[in-house]
């Protein structure tokens, strides 16, 4: 990576909010073989945890 690109990024809210986020993900995702080198697949449930928590998040906005 551009190490110029890495040092604005390093602290800046939004890049770690969403590398948090994909880093938590990262193990659900699952690749087609099939699709192995466009980078296509799909992401495996976290459960029923996942959108009850999705809901209360959206009620508290």
């Amino acid at each position: 990576m551009n190490t110029a690109l890495k040092a604005k990024y390093a602290n800046h809210p939004l890049a770690q909010m969403i590398l948090k986020e994909g880093l938590a993900i990262q193990d659900r995702f699952s690749p087609e073989p099939v699709y192995a080198k466009t980078g296509k697949g799909s992401l495996k449930s976290a459960g029923v945890e996942e959108i009850q928590e999705a809901k209360r998040r959206a009620k508290l906005k």
